[in-house]
């Protein structure tokens, strides 16, 4: 990771900030702790005077390393900053908006009639609104007499389900807004909608900073059997992630986090739990028992969310021990239960959830894919960021392969594409370039079925060339050289036959062949060529103009 600084190192910028996580990590081997670093220095000390240096933080340029630590660099001290690749697909709903907007005119108080503020808000709304019985919460109350005096008794209401108020604003305030949040293992997205239009206004995401306590779901868990209070640290990190993330999409659409009245959460079990301050300790091991399979409704404070203080949290349900909420909201989405044809959806990820079916049943599973999908468990591996290769082509005569990267529009063999990524370079390769690149290999004869690279053919391309006792394949061979090895195929390998493994089971348990469509998505499934994917083998047989 390349990490940020303007300064060169002399601690006015600030830019280097990293943090250090504590607790034994069993995955790496090492137990990291701040003691293995460099004292608190004075030009540590004087950048905290002057700006604000983070509790846990410390400047990159201004410690030394003295024992085995891990370290996370948060996403404003990169260098590349990575593209979350989770989109909202646009589709025709019909719009029933839990939270509602009521502009009303409030009748002044009158020495004649002790009724309260309250009271008469709640009339006017009946009155002119037609509304039934309505609740209130003392979070409104306490700022309800100076919003209605301040617009001379006129004020905009917001009613959830017809039946609570939920905020007040003086005279006419015209949008309410609602984010959806997918929190994946590896990242998260957030998308800002207009609950009036049901228009998606802003998009963000980031990594998970869970990752630095596992890169994958039961690494995580371990975590936490190992670490007293080790789910506690995760699930302050991922409601900072959260915040960060509610703050950067109110930003782009130029409102106030204070008009956000409602949240919709999905995620996987383990990331559920962890969101929800639950420890996952259960979901460790068989019967993998969840805390509960119900949809949650609670308040944004319950959950240390900056946003409006009486906004509401919904957490869809989860289904099964490893099947999650992600995976309840893709069925939503999909509507496989209103299909006659038999629909595969797959949430490709590090944990991939599965759902097979149609009208008359589904079934689901999940799948431990890993990594490898991700950009890791790769020797050139990183995540989808400015620079990584994300499209692969091998020309079948010579062997030649040409690329694309993120942040360019040129391909490697095209005039001005060195000048055109000047300024990242070609850092690696991402998930859907390592699932080109194996592919391709594999159509032009590089490796074999059995997915070993063959020797012989470096004698007829210098893209073949040795690797330690077996061949690797040289993609690109620039200021930095990325070779696709036998253990990155192997990698790969491993990841699509547990995918596939999935996809099988499900189609044995229903007793068929084949699927009339599959739909792919998670934040990098969404991006994977149908057709490698059938050339790969990851997705059963079926007609390319039915994958997507």
């Amino acid at each position: 990771v390349d990490i940020d600084s303007v300064c060169g190192g002399r601690g006015i910028c600030g830019r280097c900030q990293v943090e250090v996580s504590e607790g034994s990590f069993a995955k790496l081997g090492v137990t990291s702790s701040r003691d293995h670093l460099s004292a608190f220095g004075t030009v540590e000390a004087r950048y905290a005077e002057r700006r604000t240096l983070q509790p846990g933080r410390r400047l990159s340029c201004s410690t030394l390393l003295q024992g085995d630590v891990v370290i996370d660099v948060p996403p404003d001290s990169q260098v590349h900053k990575q593209v979350v690749r989770k989109r909202a697909e646009m589709r025709a709903i019909e719009l029933d908006p839990v939270v509602r907007l009521h502009y009303v005119e409030v009748a002044e108080p009158d020495m004649h009639d002790p009724t309260g503020d309250l009271q008469r808000l709640i009339k006017a709304l009946q009155q002119q609104w037609g509304l039934g019985e309505l609740d209130c919460d003392l979070r409104v109350i306490q700022k309800l007499q100076p919003a209605l005096r301040k617009a001379g008794w006129t004020a905009t209401v917001a009613i959830h389900l017809g039946r609570q108020i939920t905020a007040v604003w003086p005279g006419f305030h015209e949008k309410a807004y609602g984010l959806a949040i997918d929190v994946g293992s590896t990242t998260i997205a957030a998308h800002l909608c207009d609950l009036a239009s049901g228009e998606v206004v802003a998009s963000a995401g980031l990594m998970n900073p869970q990752i630095r306590f596992g890169e994958d779901l039961m690494s995580r868990v371990s975590y936490v059997m190992m670490n007293p209070g080790g789910d506690a640290e995760m699930t302050k990190a991922v409601r900072d992630a959260v915040n960060t993330l509610a703050a950067r999409v109110a930003v782009e659409a130029g409102i106030e986090v204070g008009d956000i009245l409602e949240v919709t959460f999905v995620g996987n079990p383990i990331m559920h739990h962890l969101l929800l301050g639950i420890s996952p300790l259960e979901l460790g091991g068989a019967p993998f028992a969840l805390a509960t399979d119900g949809a949650i409704t609670l308040w944004a404070t319950e959950i240390d969310l900056r946003i409006h203080p009486n906004a509401r949290i919904f957490v869809l349900p989860c289904i099964a021990g490893h099947v999650g909420a992600d995976t309840a909201g893709m069925i939503l989405s999909e509507a496989p239960h209103r299909a006659d044809e038999m629909v595969l959806l797959i949430d490709v990820g590090t944990n991939a959830e599965l759902v097979l079916g149609n009208r008359d049943k589904l079934v689901a599973c999940s799948s431990p894919t890993g990594p490898a999908f991700e950009g890791a468990q790769i020797s050139a591996g990183q995540r989808a960021a400015p620079g990584a290769i994300e499209r692969v082509r091998i020309d079948r005569a010579t062997l030649r392969p040409r690329v694309k990267v993120i942040g360019c529009d040129l391909w490697s063999d095209q005039p001005g594409f060195e000048d055109a990524i000047a300024a990242t370079g070609v850092t690696g390769i991402c998930g859907s370039g390592i699932i080109e690149a194996v592919a391709e290999m594999h159509l032009s004869g590089i490796i074999a079925k059995s997915g070993l690279v063959n020797r012989g053919l470096a004698e007829r391309s210098a893209h073949v060339v040795p690797d330690n006792r077996a061949f690797a394949y040289r993609l690109y061979a620039g200021s930095r050289e990325i070779l696709i090895t036998q253990t990155d195929v192997r990698a790969v390998q491993l990841a699509k036959a547990a995918l596939y493994a999935g996809a099988q089971l499900l189609m044995d348990r229903l007793g068929i062949k084949q699927v009339d469509r599959i739909v792919l998505g998670g934040a990098f499934g969404s991006y994977i060529d149908p057709y490698y994917a059938l050339a790969l083998g990851m997705v059963p047989d079926c007609p390319i103009e039915r994958i997507r």
